[in-house]
């Protein structure tokens, strides 16, 4: 097994999960907020918030899509060792990882049911940027409005109206996350 796989991880498991747990749920809480995530660092080509993100969320339970450059020899076998969660598609998925370009269609995603909308995916977005800035979101969890740098909007409008189905969103790149989740309204 290469070093590579068997690196990465978080070096005090527990304090690094909590630590980042809690980074990743402010920034779903409170939309439009960016927040840093540390402790891991994952192979190329994912950020240190993606692999974090992943390292936190995913489990041997945890059906994870990788898309585009993510799905890579080097991410696969670092996903498998360090959280055990199996690779499926994206219509089976609970989490999906790539560049916005190659997440789409988004209609291959589930997006819950009326008796139970929490079984639907949650995308991980790696983007080239990550600001405060861009388009103006509100909702649950914004005081008045915020705004995020978004790939694009009507995407994410279209999403909304689906509330309470739909997709959550994590925006990730470098050390920076924010969340958007499916009952924040973009404008």
């Amino acid at each position: 097994m290469q070093a590579q796989t068997l690196e990465g991880g978080f070096a005090h498991p527990a304090t690094d999960a909590a630590h980042a747990f809690r980074g990743v749920m402010e920034a779903m809480a409170r939309p439009g907020t960016i927040q840093t995530l540390a402790g891991a660092t994952p192979p190329a080509p994912l950020s240190v918030a993606a692999g974090v993100a992943l390292l936190t969320l995913c489990d041997t339970e945890t059906p994870l899509y990788l898309a585009g450059e993510a799905d890579c020899d080097a991410v696969r076998t670092w996903v498998a060792f360090h959280t055990g969660a199996p690779i499926v598609g994206p219509s089976h998925c609970m989490f999906a990882l790539g560049p916005w370009g190659a997440l789409g269609p988004l209609s291959a995603y589930p997006i819950g049911t009326s008796e139970y909308p929490d079984r639907s995916a949650t995308l991980i977005v790696e983007c080239t940027d990550l600001a405060a800035e861009g388009a103006t979101l509100t909702g649950p969890g914004i005081r008045d409005t915020a705004s995020l740098s978004l790939p694009e909007t009507q995407a994410f409008q279209d999403n909304a109206a689906l509330f309470p189905l739909g997709l959550d969103f994590v925006f990730t790149s470098s050390d920076r996350i924010a969340g958007l989740p499916r009952s924040t309204k973009v404008l």
